[in-house]
């Protein structure tokens, strides 16, 4: 099932977005976590099927709320498999043909880590998709101990900091420091930033 975490936008005080997260209910086990079930798909090729579905499913949800007058951007993310195959961004503009939605309201979302699995397909297939007119984001950075060589080589729109970082940001005067440094440095590229686990 596809469920969706609001995103909020602070200058404006309004929803702007929802981010797509895929759940599993399993009919013996009950709710089986990402964290679980995702790697098991990369193990066993099904994350394929599943990267389609889940695409589908959520471009479709966009278009649904863009016809009922709600100018919402959906965000998917695409695991590190799948930022390693090069029929990926056929795959998508297929996916994106069916469904008559706009890539600009679409923001793929890539983990830092999975960029450093191999760096340059990363970035040959980021490209690709960019030149599609995908917005493209970076979820869970300063996790994944990411080169800045890359980050200034990939079009890159977004910043999402870990909740990691945001969680204890009242509390602890070193996530405060990581977390401004890296707004900065966002905003210095031109990118929009979001902090995770609001």
């Amino acid at each position: 099932e596809l469920y969706y975490q609001p995103k909020i936008s602070f200058d404006k005080g309004k929803l702007y977005g929802a981010e797509a997260l895929v759940r599993w209910n399993h009919p013996n086990h009950g709710f089986i976590s990402p964290d679980e079930f995702i790697p098991m798909a990369e193990r066993t090729r099904m994350y394929k099927p599943l990267t389609r579905w889940v695409l589908k499913q959520a471009f479709q949800h966009c278009a649904e709320w863009r016809n009922a007058g709600l100018d919402l951007i959906v965000s998917v993310n695409l695991s590190a498999k799948d930022l390693h195959d090069p029929e990926l961004p056929d795959l998508i503009a297929g996916i994106l043909g069916s469904t008559e939605i706009q890539p600009e309201w679409v923001i793929l979302e890539i983990t830092e880590s999975s960029i450093m699995t191999d760096p340059e397909r990363v970035l040959e297939i980021a490209v690709r998709l960019d030149k599609m007119g995908f917005h493209l984001a970076i979820d869970d950075f300063g996790t994944g101990y990411s080169s800045l060589s890359y980050l200034k080589k990939l079009p890159i729109t977004e910043l999402k900091i870990d909740r990691s970082f945001v969680i204890d940001l009242l509390e602890s005067e070193n996530d405060a420091v990581i977390v401004n440094a890296t707004i900065n440095l966002a905003h210095n590229l031109g990118m929009q930033v979001t902090a995770e686990g609001i």
